[in-house]
């Protein structure tokens, strides 16, 4: 992909990796200084209820194996929760790709370094709260960890830094999201407080990654338009690869944790909305091309949206009527 005409000063012809890497090197200073002032360290340990834990069997002569009735949080939590804690181990695949991406030097080497240790906080606390609580079968949590690790992560994405950018953008969103519901869901207000500490850092993250896409618009809008395109209609959660994972997400999306019409409504569309994306002017072919595809694509999704919730309200209604005649 090319830009046929320079915009705001950028090289006449295509934008590198490299040269959009060093373009937007001021921008991601300055994003990086305003989230080091607005970030709250916090104490993972801080949220676990340790006086709930007791032994599981193995070493110990006294473990007490997991049944399903030691855990507090519902069906949909425990399924939610497990997703959600295997996407967050990932975490030295991510920090791979976007280290190899944005580089290990300067204010985009610090940026990485920075969210890999953040979002490290997730995995531990989430860990620490499902095992302590019994929250969760352990031997399936770690049978599931190991498979999906062992299969490593690949972004559909790695080929193009302004892809990843745009891809992270919406994930970040969608991650906080997923974990918000999640804890909403769960039934228990310790689980639920988690979520919402591990959802505060997301959105951190999130505005970080926007305001990074917003600048690089203003340097190639036409490729930061079709990169967004691309993202958006071929987007898939970076947990896509864990063992069941289709099967968690139809639970997820009927337990209205993540469905189309939240990733449409809280996902997608506050992020086009803070761009603009529709207002954008001055785009050359390809860049008209891509906005009025993903303008199409979003009616779309909209319409499929519908069609979910019609589905969705139809199954709640039959279950109020046999809760009712029961």
């Amino acid at each position: 992909m090319t830009i046929t005409t320079p915009h705001l000063g950028s090289p006449a012809g295509a934008w590198t990796d490299a040269q959009l890497l060093y373009a937007l090197e001021e921008v991601v200073e300055k994003e990086l200084n305003r989230h080091l002032k607005v970030a709250k360290d916090w104490m993972p340990h801080e949220y676990v209820p340790w006086s709930d834990g007791r032994n599981f069997p193995g070493l110990f002569e006294d473990g007490e194996a997991w049944e399903k009735e030691q855990s507090k949080v519902t069906e949909i939590g425990r399924i939610a929760l497990v997703v959600n804690l295997l996407t967050e181990d990932n975490l030295p695949s991510y920090h791979h790709e976007i280290a190899s991406l944005f580089g290990r030097d300067g204010a985009w080497g610090t940026w990485v370094h920075r969210w890999t240790a953040e979002e490290g906080r997730h995995g531990i606390v989430m860990r620490d709260y499902l095992l302590t609580s019994r929250a969760v079968d352990p031997d399936k949590l770690e049978q599931f960890r190991m498979s999906h690790m062992s299969e490593g992560f690949e972004s559909d994405n790695r080929h193009s830094m302004l892809h990843s950018v745009a891809y992270v953008a919406f994930q970040e969103l969608a991650t906080r999201i997923s974990h918000r519901n999640t804890g909403h869901q769960s039934g228990d207000p310790v689980c639920d407080r988690m979520l919402t500490r591990i959802a505060t850092d997301e959105n951190l993250h999130m505005v970080f990654y926007r305001n990074l896409l917003k600048a690089a618009f203003e340097l190639a809008p036409d490729l930061t338009m079709q990169a967004v395109r691309d993202v958006v209609v071929n987007f898939r959660m970076p947990g896509h690869g864990i063992p069941g994972f289709e099967r968690a997400a139809a639970q997820m999306a009927i337990g209205e944790v993540y469905n189309l019409r939240i990733h449409h409504d809280d996902v997608l569309q506050p992020v086009l909305r803070f761009l603009k994306i529709m207002e954008i002017d001055g785009l050359g072919t390809e860049g008209r091309k891509a906005q009025e595809e993903l303008g199409l694509y979003m009616d779309g999704l909209d319409s499929e949206a519908s069609k979910f919730d019609e589905k969705l309200a139809a199954r709640k209604a039959r279950m109020a009527a046999r809760a009712a005649g029961a």
